[in-house]
């Protein structure tokens, strides 16, 4: 196989901001596999959370060139090689979902039917950047009709966290999930949490800091379901994550691609937990691998592709809430205006 990639900027319609950063712009990695008259193509959006970056990134895929052998279809044999590299999860993940693309694209199958799946989950989650009451119920209204779930990003330390969710609420009645980004304590989490279940919030995401100690208790506690994100990496963390949660959230760019984020669903199912799968700001390309697989899980939350004021993949389509892939063979997306 031939193996090219390069780094992409994508620019955000609006500043979107979380808890422990604001972002106006967001560097991807596009790969490109070439075998046998086709190509297949997956998207490497790195966390700096967990010391990645677009350059690393890139750097990572070009190194990992020659593991990847002449075969497409050898996708254990390759994902073992990867995995004997540390580090670059999302990197790992464009190379995964580039695989799949081609081997559907030579199959003539979507990726979804190649793994037995169905074409579409359940609806996707519309994310509110974290932002004072006001302002987030105002992006609520706008939102109004075209999503069927929101989820609230919180995390302010001003105090008005509750008041973020009492203020959307009052705008609108679908169901809402919210979203810490570790930036609660555990005395914050068990004082907040009980006024989130009486204003209808489903579940509350990653409250506490990654490994926090009091984790195993707030889930005791805690009206609502707990899921963990950055606790949950890829398959070896999901039984930990029993002790502290009720769900674990599955983003590709953690678990290193597709394969293994089936892994970790099925994993979770059987230690009783849900399962949301996630996304970070990423383009149609990138969110397209998550849509394959998305079909598995209880929560979804693919909206990274609609955060950008243009998207450079056309493929998935946001019909009544939920992000379908196309029925042509691979990922099902191509360059727009191509």
């Amino acid at each position: 196989m031939e193996l090219s990639a390069r780094i992409v900027t994508l620019q955000l319609a609006e500043t979107f901001t979380i808890a422990r950063e604001s972002q106006d712009t967001a560097e991807v990695v596009e790969v490109e596999l070439r075998h046998d008259g086709a190509s297949g193509f997956g998207e490497a959006a790195p966390i700096a959370r967990y010391g990645e970056s677009a350059a690393s990134a890139l750097a990572f895929v070009e190194e990992s060139a020659e593991l990847l052998g002449e075969d497409p279809f050898a996708l254990e044999e390759i994902g073992a090689r990867l995995s004997g590299r540390t580090g670059e999860q999302a990197a790992k993940a464009a190379l995964d979902a580039a695989l799949h693309d081609l081997c559907g694209k030579l199959l003539g199958v979507p990726v979804w039917r190649l793994l037995g799946l169905a074409p579409a989950g359940p609806p996707t989650s519309w994310t509110l950047g974290l932002g004072d009451p006001d302002e987030t119920a105002r992006k609520a209204e706008r939102a109004r009709g075209r999503f069927r779930r929101l989820k609230l990003k919180l995390g302010g330390r001003d105090g008005l966290d509750v008041e973020r969710v009492r203020a959307v609420r009052a705008v609108t009645d679908v169901p809402l999930q919210v979203d810490v980004n570790e930036y609660w304590t555990l005395d914050q989490a068990l004082e907040a949490l009980p006024q989130l279940h009486a204003l209808g919030v489903e579940y509350c995401e990653q409250p506490l800091p990654q490994g926090d100690p009091g984790g195993a208790e707030l889930k005791r506690r805690s009206p609502l379901p707990i899921y963990v994100d950055e606790d949950c990496h890829g398959l070896a963390d999901v039984a930990a994550c029993a002790e502290r949660a009720h769900g674990v959230t599955i983003k590709l760019a953690k678990s290193g691609g597709p394969r293994e984020a089936v892994r970790m669903v099925h994993t979770a199912r059987a230690l009783g937990l849900g399962v949301m799968l996630g996304c970070m700001v990423e383009s149609g390309l990138g969110i397209a691998a998550g849509v394959h697989v998305s079909s598995l899980c209880d929560f979804v939350d693919l909206d990274g592709n609609l955060l950008l004021g243009q998207d450079p993949w056309r493929g998935v389509e946001l019909v009544d809430g939920v992000q379908r892939a196309s029925g042509d063979p691979g990922l099902g997306v191509a360059r727009s205006g191509v």
